[in-house]
């Protein structure tokens, strides 16, 4: 399949990876792929542009909605220090909230080495594999079918938004509707695009 992704696509693919990365977020989810598709080759579509559906709005919506950084395995073990500090007027959570303010969301979080793992998605995304959801594989899987809908021999970031529409339950699908985004609208700029020439 991934034979047939254009380069813009499969920048979307690794971008994708990069903002789940960014966000601290495991797996790669919908939210993520359409956060790349808004930071790169759709970021023009009309009937995005109309709702103001931008990457800075589903940056913030996905951090509003899902946070960001994974919990560490033992992320409590503290607990009896966090009492202590309290104990002498110290709030170890308003000081990780300040720093966060200051720094950007998870500036206390350690990196940490993903493992290396094979699979369909390595070819794309090199060593450092986040694992894509089960949503996210769908969508992926529903940019072929678009594609093949609308007889394309190629798989363009269009078809992978039309991916994010027609799996629909997932949290990318969620933000476009919370926006009041016309999906029958945005469905046409997108196959508009697909069949422009190119300049």
């Amino acid at each position: 399949m991934f034979e047939r992704f254009t380069r813009p696509a499969r920048e979307v693919v690794v971008r994708a990876q990069a903002e789940a990365r960014d966000l601290g977020h495991t797996p790669i989810g919908t939210e993520h792929v359409l956060l790349a598709l808004l930071t790169g080759p759709l970021a023009e579509v009309p009937a995005l542009r109309a709702k103001q559906v931008d990457a800075a709005y589903a940056r913030a919506e996905i951090t509003r909605r899902s946070g960001t950084g994974t919990a560490s395995p033992g992320a409590d073990a503290d607990a009896a220090d966090r009492e202590a500090l309290r104990a002498i007027g110290i709030d170890l959570d308003a000081v990780r909230r300040a720093i966060e303010e200051n720094f950007g969301p998870g500036a206390l979080e350690l990196p940490r080495a993903a493992p290396k793992r094979k699979g369909l998605f390595r070819r794309l995304t090199g060593d450092a594999h986040i694992p894509f959801s089960p949503q996210a594989k769908k969508v992926l899987e529903l940019s072929l079918r678009e594609a093949i809908r609308l007889k394309h021999s190629f798989i363009a970031p269009e078809h992978i938004m039309l991916g994010v529409l027609r799996e629909g339950r997932g949290l990318g699908a969620q933000l476009l509707t919370d926006r009041g985004v016309d999906t029958a609208e945005l469905r046409a700029d997108l196959v508009r695009s697909l069949h422009a020439p190119v300049p």
